[in-house]
């Protein structure tokens, strides 16, 4: 590997026909490119979709009532009812491995009617009751201030954490937000905090253009009593809601009367499950990508082996005389073998560095332009370039491996009768 005269050699060789070594290199080229664009792309595509995921903790569901769709008990088909506070605390208590769970009532809805005033500002926000826990679900940046705490729902306190979108549409440009009013469906609410999202993928606006206060201020507030709109559910690190599921809906329909085999009287989303769904996905879709990327780079080795074979053969009568000369199979196997490696290398690295190239410029078009639905951030780890390396090194040797055979089986004076 280190003798000046093996790579004067090599560079004489494969500077002895430039259009030839341009063309078999141009195969690995492209099919290096394909290999680790395709990977970007699916990345991207993974990065976009799982955006609509959010910060949110992906082993949680969400938990509504629905209408019953059957009798039961004397009590009639078609029976609504309202989930209560006191369900959250016996699921807390009689299913193990469950995290979290948050109530939540909802008000008002985004880009809806206006249900805000300040002064003589008005807006259209999602407003939410919510219990201290919420935030570790569903991550968000306290900017100024501070999130509900428990004191807060003890005390029915009438606060608010709002989010940069309200600050934005409900304040002047500079002015102070901590410890003003703004007036909620015509009740007052003392602003405590502000936040804003830490995914910035995602409907950004409508996370930013929310107000979260206390579950029980709400209640109070907006006449909800004890009932609950619905339910945020986290299970426990290594174990999946999914798994959980059935046993919290057995749970609410023993306590609501609710026949066990009714599938429409709990409306749920299994966010676990979506996003196991996804991930699947994008996992064959990797395979796909190297699967298909292997195919184009296997031709281009095709390629190197092919003009290899074509070199052996100009060189036989040189190879004849080497080995006159005194000099082992193994020399002339580890001459053509280097070549073959150097050429996939070289093409390779230049591929990579391509490929490089077109992902930096993909990235910055997008970061001009703006989100893109369902696309973001294409990129490859360097893990991948680990794996394309190695591809490289084995698909270099393999194509300089039939041709190294080749000339090693060439005996010294047929070689050296070959005109």
């Amino acid at each position: 590997m280190f003798s000046k005269d093996r790579w004067d050699e090599i560079l004489e060789a494969l500077n002895a026909n430039k259009f030839r070594t341009f063309l078999t290199a141009f195969g690995v080229f492209w099919g290096i490119t394909i290999l680790v664009l395709l990977l970007a792309l699916t990345n991207g595509l993974k990065n976009g979709v799982t955006a609509d995921f959010g910060d949110f903790a992906t082993n949680s569901m969400f938990m509504w009532a629905q209408s019953t769709s059957k009798p039961y008990k004397g009590l009639p088909k078609g029976r609504r009812f309202n989930y209560k506070i006191s369900d959250v605390a016996a699921i807390k208590s009689e299913i193990p491995n469950i995290k979290y769970v948050s109530p939540r009532n909802q008000l008002g809805g985004f880009r809806g009617a206006n249900n805000v005033t300040r002064g003589t500002k008005t807006g259209a926000f999602e407003i939410y009751g919510d219990y201290p826990e919420y935030i570790k679900q569903q991550p968000m940046d306290i900017l100024q201030g501070r999130f509900i705490s428990y004191s807060d729902i003890e005390a029915k306190r009438k606060v608010c954490v709002i989010g940069t979108g309200v600050v934005k549409g409900m304040y002047d440009k500079d002015e102070e937000v901590l410890g003003t009013y703004i007036k909620v469906n015509g009740v007052n609410f003392l602003v405590v905090g502000t936040f804003k999202m830490s995914n910035s993928q995602g409907d950004g606006e409508q996370d930013a253009s929310t107000i979260y206060m206390p579950f029980t201020t709400f209640g109070q507030a907006f006449n909800r009593g004890e009932n609950v709109g619905w339910m945020a559910i986290t299970a426990v690190d290594g174990v999946t809601i999914t798994s959980l599921k059935q046993q919290v809906f057995d749970l609410m329909k023993s306590r609501h009367k609710i026949d066990p085999t009714d599938e429409r009287a709990i409306g749920h989303f299994d966010l676990s499950e979506q996003f196991g769904r996804v991930n699947g996905l994008f996992t064959i879709l990797s395979l796909v990508g190297y699967f298909v990327g292997a195919l184009v780079l296997m031709s281009g080795i095709i390629g190197i082996s092919n003009i290899m074979l074509i070199v052996v053969k100009e060189r036989t009568k040189e190879i004849g005389v080497r080995r006159a000369l005194g000099a082992s199979p193994w020399t002339i196997k580890s001459q053509i073998l280097q070549e073959s490696l150097i050429l996939t290398i070289l093409s390779g690295m230049v591929g990579i560095s391509f490929s490089a190239l077109v992902i930096w410029v993909m990235n910055t078009i997008l970061d001009n332009a703006g989100p893109v639905d369902n696309f973001a951030n294409p990129s490859v780890s360097m893990q991948v370039v680990f794996t394309a390396l190695i591809i490289l090194i084995v698909s270099g040797v393999l194509a300089g491996l039939i041709p190294a055979n080749s000339a090693t089986k060439m005996k010294p004076v047929d070689a050296l009768r070959i005109e």
